[in-house]
């Protein structure tokens, strides 16, 4: 059961929530307030991409293999590539 004063404003809300936001910063402050908020969103998404390369520039060498080998989708050169193993309970 969904509580229907629960949830996203609709119509009319937002026009109020548009008036309280004019009146608290003024109508010249909103176009430096939509500039720096969307420098900041510019600013979040660029680190977080440099996050994700860090992480892929720090992958062992087996998660690089594995990586390359799904990248190829079954393109081999008639190669066998075999695995080392280091068992020495054998």
């Amino acid at each position: 059961m969904s509580n229907p004063l629960i949830g996203m404003p609709q119509g009319l809300e937002w026009l109020v929530i548009l008036a309280i936001v004019v009146l608290v910063f003024g109508a010249a402050k909103l176009p430096d307030l939509a500039r720096s908020s969307g420098q900041a969103l510019r600013i979040f998404k660029t680190e977080t991409k440099g996050l994700r390369d860090d992480d892929d520039a720090q992958a062992t060498p087996e998660q690089r293999e594995i990586q390359t080998r799904n990248e190829s989708d079954g393109e081999t050169s008639g190669e066998v590539l075999r695995e080392r193993r280091d068992d020495t309970t054998a």
